[in-house]
């Protein structure tokens, strides 16, 4: 993309065209001075997304171009800004000191921030990972990688679009960087929505990756991470680093490892499974009320994002469940250890972030304090998990390393409160660490004290009331009222006449002031060196660094699932290689959170297996509850998998592979889909998909379109599951057609229940209880009364509802494969039937669908004779009076 000249440019311009040049696509931060200045383009972009003023300045010989600019000091309010838009941005710094140059000042863009490569604390969320993917496609497969460069965590793997599309779903990279070239591809796997960024195809070479990732982590071969074989895996995670060059992040000695996500290991939870359950986002629009923020009581941001990906990637090891279950249990059978442990991690800072900032040379002051305040707390961890007689925390407790010398180094080498949170700033280092510093800092300590005793020495001297002041115009001077001028001596030098005083220096105050500003000066580099020394020493250790914050997360999150146990009450999940799955009076995590005070979650008990009790059909209003059962399920067993207790008085579960959910409307009309084609493409892929050990959660298909469409494909969904010769997938079907109780009859694993409803007095009380059996009364009307439908209108509908009664009867609809009941309608073929009922219930409401009275009087008139007893003469009688009616 060539940048379009329009001026005769000056050389500022010209400089600023030429780094442009090369970030095209960024908006570029040019230092200028004390600002951060953006032209052109980039300056109509930066002020709409900042809020900051659009100016125009000369160039040249040209008109105007546009400008808008930022102090430089404000960059960390701007720049989060500009990146949460979408924005790529360039900093370019000035590179030389403007004092020492003569002309333009050499720049270069130090940096390069975008959506997925970001360092920054103040664009960085606490409890959330910035991953950035690279995807490559394949010969044989797609490999996919994410890195989080803000913690270091890297990751691999490769299989079908699909399961790469899943992981992407899981982690929700940020941004997603994939080859040129393969646009409609990335498209139609993945979709639109991502923030993409194209490279060349020559960048995802395997032979030149592979050299580039062994480079990165110090070894001869990749056969210890467990993807030597991933050869589009690996042409991904050398992009991902050929990606940090490109962006100028080259200081990553933190990212020393890469672990390979196995499609075996983890649970199945696709896109439409993390959206229907809600898992990292609401639907509605009440904030904070995801599953992920409802079941979160880590006290560490690196135990807040473990949390998030066991949720993401559910296990399906019994035993490496189990071993997370204990450790739960034993927080959770004592509270004073877990309250013990939860003071020490609560200490601990972000370690994970802090280990990459110490990488990139970008750590803090504080941030270092804070470190070794976090080493001091993991001491007294570690020492409470020995003291127990618990293998599992002991085994915890022996990966953690103390890394007692960084500890006591950052001890005595930096303040445990710096003046300062900058290096460049000085007032970090602390006393007795260098003796030069020391000699300095009591120069500048006393030099106010210094200052005194001249001022005071030179006012008895010459009887003047005198006072000694500093500016950056000529340094230390001496103030002298007009009334007192004639007593200055001679050796005193003038150097300012103001209205009222003059100022004067003197040899003694330029020897001194060279004397503290040097000192100040030499302070500052000396602190740079000992802080620089310090950084390099801790980067030695950044290893150990990253696996006790792996140690301490871990340790978080189980912590976190025993106290939500206790507050909730929930219950250690029994687990084992069987394909029963027994819930006893199951509850839903985030529902239950959200009850009004007084209220109560009702509980409900559902079993599920291969042999009697395959597929529950639930028939019941809306409003009943019968979707929540549903999402409870399919949370209820998530949790167990993730190695948590489960909202439930019992829970038995038989390991499940995969987790699919189709429930709720999810247009997605931007792109052209309707409801009914996206509740399709989810039903497919479900379908697609299945297998013995898989759950499915099903609700209301087929709504999207006309009724005998919507049954006859929700029946031949339930006879696909059911007849399916391998997978016989335990699935939960809740529906509003009453027409399915039907298959109860011809699938002997298929089991009718209906959640609960009392009407009294034409007003229905949800009971939410699941109970045996079917269910024909739908309650729809009721629900819209409840709803706060204007009463005319459900007036109406009672009064259409009788019509179709009339017209219809009870007869049901049941597809023509039925062996049951040869009287009833047969459905001779889904679009046939469809297309037939629609015009059949056309003709036979045409008279009564419009509301007229004189029509009703008509239809009353007629409905209560009886034909057969009617005689000549009454008939005739009867027809004059629907002649009067009618006015005729």
């Amino acid at each position: 993309m060539a940048i379009e000249k329009k001026y005769v440019e000056t050389p500022l311009m010209k400089q600023y065209y030429a780094v442009k040049a090369v970030h095209p696509d960024a908006i570029l931060l040019f230092r200028v001075g004390d600002f951060y200045e953006t032209f052109g383009d980039d300056a109509i972009k930066a002020s709409g997304i900042l809020g900051i003023t659009l100016t125009r300045r000369a160039n040249g010989a040209a008109t105007f171009v546009e400008l808008a600019g930022f102090p430089y000091h404000a960059i960390d309010t701007y720049l989060p800004k500009l990146v949460r838009a979408g924005e790529r941005v360039a900093i370019c710094e000035q590179l030389e000191d403007p004092k020492q140059v003569k002309g333009l000042v050499k720049r270069g863009v130090i940096e390069l921030v975008t959506p997925g490569v970001v360092l920054g604390d103040n664009i960085l969320a606490n409890k959330e990972n910035t991953y950035l993917a690279a995807v490559y496609f394949g010969r044989k497969n797609t490999g996919v990688a994410f890195l989080d460069i803000s913690t270091g965590e890297f990751y691999a793997a490769e299989g079908s679009d699909a399961y790469i599309d899943k992981l992407i779903s899981n982690l929700a990279p940020k941004e997603i960087i994939y080859q040129r070239g393969y646009e409609d591809r990335f498209s139609d796997a993945f979709g639109s929505r991502h923030y993409t960024y194209r490279l060349d195809e020559w960048v995802f070479s395997e032979s030149v990756n592979r050299d580039k990732l062994c480079k990165q982590f110090g070894t001869q071969s990749l056969k210890g991470f467990g993807i030597e074989q991933f050869s589009s895996g690996i042409s991904a995670a050398g992009a991902i680093l050929y990606y940090l060059e490109f962006t100028e992040h080259k200081n990553t000695a933190h990212i020393s490892s890469i672990s390979r996500i196995d499609q075996e290991d983890y649970v199945w939870v696709d896109k439409f499974t993390i959206r229907n359950l809600e898992l990292f986002s609401s639907n509605g629009s009440r904030e904070k009320c995801a599953f992920a923020d409802v079941v979160d009581r880590t006290l560490t941001p690196m135990g807040g994002r473990l949390l998030k990906r066991w949720i993401a990637l559910p296990i399906k090891e019994i035993d490496r469940i189990n071993e997370r279950l204990d450790v739960v249990q034993r927080f959770y059978d004592e509270p004073d250890l877990a309250e013990s442990v939860a003071e020490q991690i609560s200490q601990v800072g972000d370690l994970e972030r802090i280990a990459s900032r110490i990488a990139a040379a970008r750590v803090t002051p504080r941030e270092i304090v804070q470190l070794k305040n976090s080493l001091s707390a993991i001491e007294l961890l570690k020492a409470l998990l020995e003291s127990t007689d618990d293998e599992r925390l002991h085994a915890l407790a022996e990966q953690i390393d103390l890394l007692a010398e960084v500890r006591e180094r950052i001890a005595r080498e930096v303040y445990p409160d710096p003046q300062n949170n900058q290096i460049q700033r000085g007032g970090i280092i602390a006393d007795g660490v260098d003796a030069e510093l020391d000699d300095l800092r009591r120069i500048a300590l006393h030099g106010k004290d210094f200052l005194n005793r001249i001022q005071q020495r030179e006012s008895e001297a010459t009887g003047i009331p005198l006072k000694i002041s500093y500016n950056n115009v000529f340094g230390y001077y001496i103030e002298v009222r007009n009334t007192h001028k004639d007593k200055v001596p001679e050796s005193w030098i003038r150097k300012q006449t103001l209205a009222n005083a003059e100022r004067y220096i003197t040899e003694e105050l330029k020897e001194y002031e060279e004397k503290i500003l040097g000192a100040e000066e030499k302070m500052l580099l000396i602190e740079q060196r000992i802080y620089a020394e310090l950084i390099g020493f801790i980067t030695h250790s950044l290893g150990a660094l990253q696996r006790d914050a792996a140690v301490v997360a871990r340790i978080d999150c189980l912590q976190s699932f025993a106290r939500i146990a206790r507050e909730r009450n929930y219950v250690r999940p029994t687990l084992d290689d069987g394909t029963r799955i027994e819930i006893r009076q199951g509850r839903h995590p985030v529902i239950e959170t959200l009850m009004p005070v007084g209220e109560e979650y009702i509980p409900n008990d559902l079993l599920l297996d291969d042999k009697e009790q395959q597929i529950v059909m639930i028939t019941g209003p809306n409003m009943s509850g019968k979707s929540a059962l549903l999402r409870q399920t399919a949370l209820i067993i998530l949790m167990a998998q993730m190695g948590s207790f489960v909202p439930a008085k019992a829970a038995h579960i038989g390991v499940v592979d995969k987790i699919f959910t189709r429930v709720g409307a999810s247009d997605n009309i931007s792109q052209g889909e309707s409801t009914f084609m996206v509740e399709m493409l989810e039903s497919a892929s479900i379908l697609n998909n299945v297998s013995d050990r898989s759950i499915v959660l099903l609700d209301e298909i087929g709504r999207g379109t006309s009724t005998y469409d919507g049954i006859s494909i929700a029946w031949a969904m339930v006879e696909y599951l059911h007849n399916h010769p391998t997978a016989r997938a335990k699935t939960l079907f809740a529906t509003h057609y009453h027409e399915l109780n039907e298959m109860e009859q011809m699938c002997p694993r298929v089991k009718n229940y209906h959640v609960s409803v009392k009407e009294v007095d034409k007003t229905i009380v949800f009971l939410r209880k699941l109970e045996r059996g079917g269910t024909e009364h739908s309650f729809g009307i009721h629900v819209a009364r409840m709803a706060g439908m204007p009463a005319s209108v459900v007036a109406r509908a009672e009064e259409i509802l009788k019509n179709l009664e009339l017209v219809y009867g009870n007869n049901e609809i049941v597809p023509s494969k039925s062996p049951r009941r040869r009287d009833r309608k047969a459905l001779p073929g889904v679009r046939e039937a469809a297309e037939a009922g629609d015009q059949t219930r056309g003709m036979q409401l045409s008279m009564f669908q419009l509301d007229d009275p004189v029509l009703v009087q008509i239809r009353d008139q007629i409905k209560g004779l009886d034909i057969n007893a009617l005689t000549p003469i009454e008939a005739l009688n009867k027809l004059n009076e629907i002649k009067k009616i009618t006015g005729l």
